[in-house]
């Protein structure tokens, strides 16, 4: 009865080794499968967003090499480096956000008790620029055209401006 009951142990330890090494085994290729699957799909994710970032950034001087060639003069003494242009002219045109009747270049004159102020520029080439204002309640955005003076002083002119409705 004691051979017969080591025999049955043996043989249940046996199996359930069997069974154990055939379930980790099989969750170790669910898990590998998985992880191949989510990295696919994160890798599909990313190559979708950077082809999105890629499309909104099309009209950008960062990529816009005949809009950076504009300011590549033969001269190195004149040629402005569109690296260091995009952030003055940026701040430039904030600047006059801290003009008591509003910034001069939203097109708009003021409406109610606040004024308006730019918040956001995109600078699209060597010529334009596109802004978004507000006065806190109503938002609008605005069209328009810099030049970069030989005294490398920045000018402005409003093309278009457009306030969005309530």
């Amino acid at each position: 009865m004691k051979n017969s009951f080591l025999l049955y142990a043996l043989i249940l330890t046996v199996l359930l080794n069997i069974f154990t090494y055939m379930f980790y085994s099989k969750e170790v290729t669910y898990e590998q499968n998985r992880y191949e699957k989510t990295t696919k799909k994160l890798k599909d994710s990313i190559t979708s967003l950077t082809n999105q970032l890629t499309d909104a950034n099309y009209f950008s001087l960062e990529k816009n090499e005949n809009a950076q060639n504009y300011f590549d003069s033969g001269n190195s003494e004149k040629m402005i480096q569109y690296e260091k242009l995009i952030p003055y002219v940026t701040e430039k045109l904030l600047d006059y956000n801290a003009n008591p009747l509003g910034n001069p270049y939203v097109g708009q004159d003021q409406i109610g008790a606040n004024k308006f102020i730019v918040n956001k520029v995109k600078i699209l080439n060597h010529r334009w620029i596109i802004a978004d204002y507000s006065d806190g309640e109503i938002w609008g955005e605005v069209l328009l055209k810099y030049f970069v003076n030989d005294d490398q002083s920045i000018s402005f002119e409003v093309n278009q401006s457009l306030l969005y409705q309530k």
